[in-house]
């Protein structure tokens, strides 16, 4: 009896369960051994970070194989350069659309509740930041000079451009392109079946990397940055939970309850790693057998999606930077929140998907404005909190152009986004660790 009641938890119940119980043991681990150097070197260092890591190498060991091949099954779908013109212009112009509002949005929110104090200390900020690409080096970029060496580095824009080119090949070599799109639909079915796999790592995976966080989160600046931590929070969740489902039901017409629902495993999956490169592979899953995309379009908005659309990111330099300038009593203009709605924007097509780098862009932005750098030591205490509730974001944004794209290239199954067990009985995560268990 209680095998099966075991059985029925799923890959939802199972998250959170671990999640759960790693943030349950970081606290009492917290708690009861607050200085401990056993904790330290053999627990928070030792079996949860590996453990967290094997579970994070575990996925970002299928992001390239998972990118290049389904890329390449998808265009090669698209054997009419029409098609994949419109298909590649309509998800750009979502995305760098999507990320206009969310900056437009974080900039008024934070002119309007004003979370930053010119009493706050200032003295002695220091951050160390790697110097931001400029907009014509991430260009210049895009095109890779050597395609095995964007794959070894994890390079997705010039991964992206290959593999679109490369189908673009085999799709209009005739009988031979036939046979290799073949190979790579098997492969593809290959790749897929190893994301199954991966997935009953998920819960102790989770487990880990929950337990190491609540260890090592310094929460002695939670005080001082309340205000700005709880605005871009507020922010981050009416993007994902208003306006994300607004443009799904006004471009679409789809129940925006049923997406919310059949997100929760990619949503946990994205809070948990901090990287949508890391939660790509539950991402392209859910969305063509819980959400009913047809792979030829989620092969392509998906991966372009975690390497250039970054709304979450974006709302935190927009509050960030107005943040910041208050802080400093620095007045920005109107021109000045234009600069940063522009510079943002476009800085999101060069920001990686990997935990941590929006910092980064953050400073490229306030330069733009002329903002010190240093007011980034400012929040980068709750950055990290943030940075796993915005990656949460970003995946939501990727799948909601999927769904909208897919359902005006006609190629949305409506009757498996509507069945609330689709995905589940077959293909599902689920389903196919039960199988291979």
């Amino acid at each position: 009896m209680a095998a099966n009641k075991t059985s029925k938890i799923g890959l939802t119940g199972k998250i959170l369960i671990g999640m759960g119980a790693g943030i349950t043991l970081g606290l009492v681990l917290r708690i009861l051994f607050p200085e401990s150097t056993f904790v330290s070197d053999y627990i928070t260092n030792g079996f949860l970070h590996v453990i967290g890591t094997i579970f994070i190498s575990s996925l970002k060991m299928l992001v390239v194989p998972l990118v290049f091949i389904s890329l390449v099954c998808g265009t090669c779908s698209l054997s009419e350069p029409s098609k994949l013109g419109r298909l590649g212009g309509k998800t750009l112009a979502f995305y760098l659309f999507t990320t206009a509002v969310a900056l437009t949005l974080a900039i008024l929110a934070a002119v309007l509740v004003h979370p930053g104090s010119a009493s706050m200390a200032t003295e002695n900020m220091e951050y160390s930041v790697k110097a931001a690409p400029s907009l014509s080096e991430v260009l210049i970029s895009i095109v890779p000079t050597n395609p095995m060496q964007a794959m070894s580095e994890g390079n997705m824009l010039q991964i992206i451009i290959f593999a679109v080119i490369f189908g673009f090949a085999v799709s209009h070599i005739g009988e031979r392109g036939k046979r290799v799109a073949a190979l790579f639909d098997d492969l593809n079915e290959v790749i897929m079946r190893v994301v199954t796999l991966i997935m009953q790592l998920a819960p102790y995976g989770v487990f880990a990397l929950m337990g190491k966080l609540t260890l090592t989160l310094g929460l002695d600046t939670l005080g001082s940055v309340i205000k700005y931590f709880a605005l871009v929070l507020t922010v981050l969740l009416i993007h994902a939970f208003v306006v994300y489902p607004t443009l799904l039901k006004a471009f679409s017409g789809l129940n925006p309850l049923i997406f919310i629902r059949k997100m929760r495993d990619v949503q946990l999956f994205a809070f948990s790693t901090a990287s949508s490169n890391a939660t790509l592979p539950v991402t392209m899953e859910a969305a063509e057998h819980r959400l009913g995309a047809d792979n030829k379009v989620a092969s392509f908005t998906l991966p372009l999606g975690a390497t250039i659309n970054m709304d979450g990111t974006a709302i935190m330099q927009g509050v960030a930077t107005v943040f910041i300038a208050q802080v400093f009593g620095i007045e920005l203009t109107i021109t000045d929140y234009a600069a940063v709605v522009v510079t943002a924007t476009l800085a999101s097509i060069g920001t990686a998907g990997v935990p941590g780098v929006g910092l980064i862009m953050l400073a490229m932005v306030l330069n733009q404005v002329g903002l010190p750098v240093e007011g980034i030591s400012l929040i980068i205490g709750v950055d990290r909190m943030l940075d796993m509730v915005r990656t949460a974001v970003n995946v939501t944004g990727d799948a909601v152009a999927t769904v909208i794209i897919a359902k005006s290239e006609g190629s949305l199954n409506e009757a498996v986004y509507l069945d609330p067990k689709a995905g589940k009985t077959s293909g599902s995560f689920d389903a196919e660790v039960h199988r291979t268990l």
